[in-house]
């Protein structure tokens, strides 16, 4: 039987699995519309930000080693070009 994770992975040939991954810095920030919070995270050893919205604020998972599924998205901010991963789901492990 198939996790939930590896039935996402199969259906979505562009996710990506990363698991018990370190979380060295977490930030929430409120978006302009003020309903939706805007969490970024940064895993050890990884220099690319994870960016996820939820519209309440959560406990800091600084430290905390999580299991993330995330697709690779470039944002464009002032004509150059970004890295970012935009995650679909997030769990400690």
């Amino acid at each position: 039987m198939k996790s939930e994770k590896e039935k996402l992975i199969a259906k979505h040939s562009q996710l990506n699995q990363t698991d018990n991954a370190k979380v060295v810095s977490h930030v929430q920030r409120e978006e302009k519309d003020g309903e939706w919070l805007r969490h970024t995270i940064m895993l050890e050893g990884i220099d690319v930000p994870f960016i996820y919205r939820r519209k309440q604020k959560y406990q800091s998972l600084v430290g905390a080693r999580v299991n993330i599924t995330y697709y690779r998205h470039i944002e464009e901010v002032a004509g150059i070009e970004f890295e970012t991963m935009k995650v679909v789901r997030i769990k400690r492990s």
